[in-house]
This record gives C-alpha cells, structure tokens and sequence, in this order.
C-alpha cells in the first residue's frame, strides 16, 4: 500500500482548513494581475493616427476607414478587432506617442454574441492636400511632429501651417496668382508630389 506524500497531506489538510483556491466569479468580479494583457485600447488623447500599430500587428487585427467625404470634415477612422486580436502588445509598443496611443487594457471578458460588436473605434481628424486632395496625415500626427522637431518645424510649411491653424494665427486667403500650382502654394499644406511640383522652376514641372 502507498502512503500518500507530505506535500500532499499538507495541501490536503490546507483545502480542508481554508476551502479550495477558486475565485467567486461570476458571483464577484474578478481582478485580473498586474501583467495581464488584456483588450488594447486606443487613447484618443494619445493616439495620432500614425498607423504604426497597424503596420506592426501579425494578427492584422488593427485597420482604419479614411472617410473622406465625412459631414465633420474628412476623418480617419482607426478600428481594433478584438475578435482577431492575440494580445501580443506589439501596438503599444509600436506606439511613437510615448506608448499611450494604444495600450492594453485590464478588460479580459470579451464575449459576445454578435460579431458586430467585436470592434471598437475612434475618430482622427485628416488633413488634405490643399491641391489635390490627397491625404497628408492626420493632424494631430502632423501637430505631434512638429512638436517633436521644434523650430526646426519652421522649414516646412505643412508643418508650421498646422501649428499656426491649431492656434488660431493662419491666414488660409491664399490663391494661385498666375497658374495652377504656381510657387505661392509652397504656403499651403501639400502632400510630397504637390511640393515637389510646386518648388520646380517654370518649365520644368
């Protein structure tokens, strides 16, 4: 006959005394570590719309909706799908806004009965080339550059033009005097082909 292991008549005595190590859940919400990764969430304080997290997600659980024709103004609609999410943390640690942009959450109960549901959203304002319409970025992620480059933001007038519009302090009454594309649109917020256009001389665009 085999006589059963201290170790185990300790625990067995343990379950006896103290009860058996279960949670009270679902009776009592339960509170998960510290470490734990759960659901990441955007910050729509922090996050800039980069798509750095989208570029570096290996489940592609992270994509966005540039509505350009939007009632507000032209939006970037930034989409978590927590339904393919695997929680590696990869976008926080993408992150270039100091990791704050998107961060994982403590939110582990994600069950759902309609896949609809499985999805959370926010909303970037975009900013538009002036001449062709094309999508420069969003504006805070133009407003976050600038910020990081300092005076040195000074040297482009996309990015100057962005901080001098959040303060209020831009005169957008400029026009193209002599023809389309002309130098004066230098002094506008243009996607790269436009400004390369713009600062070639005559003749040589």
């Amino acid at each position: 006959m085999k006589y059963p292991k201290l170790r185990e008549l300790v625990e067995a005595v343990r379950a006896v005394v103290k009860g058996p190590y279960t949670s009270s859940f679902p009776g009592e919400p339960h509170v998960p570590v510290g470490a734990f990764r759960g659901q990441p969430k955007f910050d729509p304080e922090y996050c800039v719309g980069c798509l750095a997290c989208e570029a570096v997600c290996p489940a592609a659980a992270i994509d966005h909706d540039d509505r350009l024709y939007s009632p507000g103004g032209p939006r970037r609609v930034m989409i978590h799908h927590t339904d393919t999410c695997i929680f590696c943390g990869e976008c926080e640690a993408a992150c270039i806004n100091d990791r704050r942009g998107i961060r994982l959450s403590q939110e582990w109960e994600l069950s759902f009965f309609d896949r609809k549901e499985s999805s959370e959203s926010i909303e970037k304002e975009l900013q538009l080339c002036e001449l062709c319409g094309e999508v420069v970025a969003c504006k805070d992620h133009l407003l976050w550059i600038a910020h990081r480059l300092g005076s040195m933001s000074f040297s482009s007038p996309t990015l100057y033009l962005s901080q001098l519009r959040c303060l209020g302090a831009a005169d957008d009454n400029l026009a193209s005097p002599y023809r389309e594309d002309a130098r004066s649109d230098r002094f506008k917020v243009l996607c790269a082909p436009c400004r390369q256009r713009t600062a070639l001389a005559e003749g040589q665009a």
